[in-house]
């Protein structure tokens, strides 16, 4: 990942986020660049600080000495998945050659530090060998030569290395711990969208179902009554053919507010408002006009939200329609709308006779139910003992007291 600078935007906060070089880009190149230059600067070093000729391993010592120098700055090249062991060999590399041969330890043990600091997840372990370091070069300074500020700056630029890199391992976990929570909000946020989207669909389909239903089943009966009075009744088969028309307009109108909801919200047309109560008049009219006889009966002193205002008209709406599927020509229709101690209660009741022709189930029924429940209420549905068929639902709603 390759950039200036990345910024990126988790729950609404703008993280900072640090520049990736050359170093994290290839990191086992860089390590062994490290290790050679830290073996290099060892031997620099210890050209100045030794005696003339001392770099001729002439002697055992003189070679183990090198071979020490060798191993704990090439110990470098593993420092990034095992920092503790690395600083373990350097710091007990730098001992060997500190006794053996009196110089002054070797470079990559300022490496090793920043490295225990910054990899090490252990962090008691980490304390434990900076401490062991300090101490190592408090001995080492201290005991030769007299103690001075400069003695103390060397032991705290010690712990300073390693306190660097442990807060930039900290600040790495932070930023970590954003991004997965970030990439955690993601998911969620992908969840919710795609419950909201069915619930949409569910919703889009149980409209559609109540609205085509509803015209369909009037079209029908209007269409078959035209057809049988056409030959005897020109006049009467015009009026239901009229009522067709009428009825398909109204589901096309009721289909397109729907589906505008779907299209973009600059290219929406002007939507009606959803149906409620004083739409159920014209509803009983509507289907008056067809056959059955429909009463109408409306507490009018309720005060309810729109959503159950909408759902008592698409229950009323639906159950008028399977009174149309299925019960008969000569038929009376009983609808109420009242409240009780339990919420609003929408009574359907008829006394016709199920129709024996149409045996397929539909969604009707399942769709009222679903649209109860929804606000959090309960419908019933069901033959009646002195016959006819009740559909019965009861809507608690929001400021409704028992």
């Amino acid at each position: 990942m390759a950039s200036a600078e990345r910024e990126q935007s988790i729950a609404g906060v703008r993280v900072w986020q640090p520049l990736r070089g050359p170093i994290d880009r290839w990191p086992h190149a860089a390590d062994f660049v490290f290790a050679l230059l830290a073996f290099a600067l060892t031997l620099a070093m210890w050209s100045q600080r030794s005696e003339p000729g001392s770099l001729q391993m002439l002697t055992v010592r003189d070679l183990a000495t090198y071979l020490c120098a060798f191993v704990g700055n090439f110990a470098l090249l593993w420092r990034r998945t095992h920092p503790l062991y690395v600083h373990f060999i350097i710091l007990f590399a730098s001992l060997l050659v500190q006794v053996g041969s009196m110089n002054h330890g070797i470079v990559a043990l300022v490496f090793s530090l920043y490295s225990l600091g910054r990899y090490e997840a252990d962090h008691r372990a980490s304390i434990i060998w900076v401490t062991a370091a300090a101490v190592f070069y408090a001995i080492d300074l201290f005991i030769p030569i007299t103690v001075d500020v400069s003695a103390f700056v060397a032991v705290l630029s010690v712990v300073g290395v390693w306190y660097v890199g442990r807060r930039l391992r900290f600040r790495g976990e932070y930023l970590r711990l954003l991004e997965e929570r970030a990439a955690h909000l993601e998911r969620e946020k992908d969840v919710e969208s795609e419950r909201a989207v069915a619930a949409e669909r569910t919703r889009i389909a149980r409209d559609m179902h109540d609205i085509v239903a509803h015209q369909v089943s009037l079209m029908t009966v209007q269409a078959g009554a035209a057809k049988t009075v056409s030959a005897s009744d020109p006049a009467a088969a015009n009026d239901a053919m009229a009522a067709v028309e009428q009825a398909g307009r109204t589901a096309l109108s009721e289909m397109r507010d729907l589906l505008n909801v779907l299209r973009p919200a600059d290219d929406r047309s002007v939507l009606s408002p959803q149906p409620g109560l004083e739409a159920l008049p014209a509803l009983v009219h509507e289907v008056t006009e067809i056959g059955p006889s429909v009463q109408l009966t409306i507490n009018h002193d309720l005060s309810l939200p729109a959503r159950i205002e909408l759902t008592i008209y698409r229950i009323v709406q639906e159950a008028l329609t399977n009174v149309i599927k299925h019960a008969g020509d000569e038929v009376r229709v009983a609808v109420t709308v009242s409240p009780n101690d339990a919420g609003v209660v929408v009574c359907v009741v008829d006394d016709g006779q199920a129709n024996s022709i149409n045996k397929e189930p539909g969604h009707g029924i399942a769709g009222m139910r679903e649209r109860a429940e929804l606000v959090d209420g309960t419908l019933t549905a069901g033959k009646r003992a002195q016959g006819g068929f009740e559909v019965r639902a009861v809507l608690p709603f929001p400021g409704h007291h028992k």
